[in-house]
This record gives structure tokens, sequence and C-alpha cells, in this order.
């Protein structure tokens, strides 16, 4: 720290100017000993090839560039023109986010329990059986569907099939998306939530390849279906260790948006008021009914 006598020699020399920019404004040398400290060896390098060059360099390409484009915009009156206020706070806005995310950095944001935590909360995306595309019509008896799967055969083009389970498919809920059952599980479980199938379907399908229809009809229950293995997605299993990287990720992204939410809604209790929501309707929106 030095003796106080040197603390105030040292205030004294950050005060002098050491560029003056019109009659008001000054660079001083405390501030651009600050801006040079605040840069990376590489940006200091690529200012100037030695100590005086680059302290130069960045006195003049930078700091007082910066000032005089300043003083430019300030005599057009650029700081009352609402697209560039507009474009200010833009700025700061994104400043506040990736200085919320430089925080998320830090070894210490992302825990063990984190971690765990989410790794078991979607144990889906990291542990999930083998799981078949399939499209399939349900008809109502066995010779139905023998003459669907020969049309199907006849025509596999999936604008046909869509056309076939559109005029035969019994179940309602797909005969009008091409009998699209989406991805299965082999005990008939698909990803859309409350769709189930018999598990015969699935183990008939798993005996064909992609793109090939099963030979015969499947019965299900007191129908028969016509089913069109359509893709084929593996296992997958997947230890906490493998998908650290990816579940690391995952957790600073929700931790970025939580924050983030904490603080819109701190400052919109605080700071939004008087809302009158009705004056939204008399807003000029072009291209925009």
């Amino acid at each position: 720290m030095g003796s106080p006598s040197e603390v105030a020699a040292d205030s004294v020399r950050r005060g002098h100017a050491v560029a003056r920019i019109g009659s008001q404004d000054t660079v001083s040398v405390g501030e651009l000993e600050d801006r040079i400290e605040a840069l990376g060896p590489e940006q200091r390098r690529s200012l100037g090839g030695s100590a005086n060059a680059m302290r130069r360099g960045y006195l003049m390409n930078v700091v007082v560039r910066e000032k005089l484009l300043l003083r430019a915009a300030q005599e057009r009156k650029l700081d009352s023109d609402p697209a560039v206020l507009f474009a200010i706070d833009r700025v700061l806005a994104k400043a506040r986010v990736r200085a919320l995310r430089g925080e998320l950095t830090l070894p210490s944001s992302v825990t063990t329990d984190d971690m765990q935590a989410y790794y078991a909360e979607h144990q889906d995306r990291f542990n999930a059986p083998e799981r078949y595309l399939l499209w399939r019509i349900l008809c109502k008896s066995r010779d139905e569907a023998h003459d669907v799967l020969s049309a199907a055969q006849q025509e596999p083009t999936a604008a046909k099939f869509a056309e076939l389970a559109r005029d035969h498919s019994l179940d309602k809920a797909t005969r009008l998306r091409s009998g699209n059952l989406g991805f299965l599980t082999p005990d008939g479980l698909s990803i859309e939530p409350g769709l189930t199938v018999s598990p015969s379907v699935v183990h008939a399908a798993a005996a064909v390849k992609d793109g090939q229809f099963v030979p015969s009809p499947v019965p299900e229950g007191d129908y028969w279906s016509v089913v069109w293995r359509r893709s084929f997605l593996p296992a997958i299993h997947r230890s906490l260790d493998e998908a650290e990287p990816q579940i690391r990720d995952a957790v600073k992204t929700t931790k970025l948006k939580s924050r983030t939410d904490q603080i819109l809604a701190a400052l919109r209790g605080s700071k939004v008021r008087d809302e009158n929501a009705a004056l939204l309707e008399t807003l000029s929106t072009p291209g925009v009914r």
C-alpha cells in the first residue's frame, strides 16, 4: 500500500491529464492505467511492440477515438434519438446477461448435487430402451387388413399409406396423420402421452428393417394391424460421468434462466407501473393484423 504520503503522491499522479479533448474532457493517467490493466495479454501485445508503443497506441487509437466519436454523437444529439436509445438499452441488457453467464463459469456454480439432481430428473435423456417409429392402420378384420397391406405394398409411398389410413383405420387418434404412432418402446409405450399399442405390434416390426412392412397383419385385440416400420433408435445408456459435459451446460442454462427470471420479477415489481393495456390496441403495427 505504501505510506500515506506515497499514496497521496500516487493519487496526484493518477489525476494528471495525459490527453485533453476540447475544453473540458480529459483522459487521466489513472483512467488510462485502469483500462490497460483490464486488457488481456494478447490485446496488449496487439497494440504495439514496446510498452511505450502499447500505451500510446491504446491512448490514441482506442480511448481518444472513443471520446471523439462520443463528442460527435453528442453534437448530433444522437443521445436523444429513439433508435439510438433503444440500441443502448439492448446492449446494456445483453451485458447484464453476459455478466450473469460469466458468474456461472466459476467451478463452484454447478455442484455435484446439481448434476445428480438433473441426471435423476431427466433419466429419459440418458437411459432409454430401443425405439421404433411405426405407422399402423388398425382394421376391423383380418381380410380387410390383408387387402390394405396388399394395396400399401403395391404403392409403398407415404401418400398412399396416409390415404389408406384415412379410409380404413379405426384408430381415431392417428387415422388422419398417416397412422403415425411415433417412436414406441418394445413394450408398446409411445413418447406421445397416453398413446399405447399392443407389444405384439412392436415385436413384429422389430423383425423387419427400416422402410419395410410387416409381411402379414398383426393381431391386436379384436382387430388386425397393418404395420410399416419407418425408423429405429438404438438404446441409450449413459452414466452420470459420461454425460457430465452435457449436464453441466444444461444446469448452467437452467440457472441462467432462473436468475434472469428472478431479476426481471424483482425489477418488474418495483419499477413497472401505470400499465395501460388498453392503449396497446391503438399501436400502429404495420404488417400485423
